[in-house]
């Protein structure tokens, strides 16, 4: 991966897309472009369930040409789905070029908690490499530290790390 690619998708604030951009750069040593805002992702919602499909964002975000060797990252603050799912925290294309985060489940107000900009910051981080791991071909790692650990409830993105485990990082390196 030589470079990445951030696309806010609808209102997030700058402040959390500037950390963003300088957690990829320290956790993943790959320069970050913060591309121009771009509207909701209104055609993935899903009246019913009042949630965005996020394999839906994933598809339109494909469509868009990107130079060899970049990554795109999403960044929304709408609740994510999949169909097989109550609620997801991003999604990505395994060896793909992109990938997606919500920050909508990541914020402490959605449980009931006053907010904690450091406490999203680093969820958010986390959650970004994660997405970006898998599109360099890393599945889930059973090390709850690594940052590969998969996170079905917020508590589980607190208790890892923002880094690879040496396994995982070994795998980016044979790739």
């Amino acid at each position: 991966m030589k470079k990445i690619r951030l696309l806010q998708l609808g209102e997030i604030p700058s402040a959390l897309v500037a950390g963003l951009k300088v957690g990829l750069t320290r956790e993943l040593s790959v320069p970050c472009d913060i591309l121009p805002p771009a509207p909701p992702p209104s055609y993935a919602l899903n009246p019913a369930r009042q949630q965005y499909c996020s394999t839906q964002i994933l598809a339109e975000l494909a469509a868009q040409a990107a130079p060899p060797g970049t990554k795109l990252l999403a960044v929304t603050s709408n609740d994510l789905f999949i169909p097989i799912l109550t609620f997801v925290f991003g999604e990505a294309q395994m060896n793909g070029m992109c990938a997606l985060v919500s920050t909508f489940r990541l914020r402490q107000e959605f449980y009931g908690l006053p907010p904690d900009a450091e406490l999203l910051q680093g969820r958010l981080v986390k959650e970004a490499v994660h997405e970006l791991g898998h599109t360099l071909g890393i599945a889930h790692c059973e090390d709850y530290n690594c940052v590969m650990a998969p996170s079905h409830a917020v508590e589980w993105i607190d208790l890892k790390k923002a880094a690879l485990c040496e396994a995982c990082r070994a795998t980016v390196a044979t790739v």
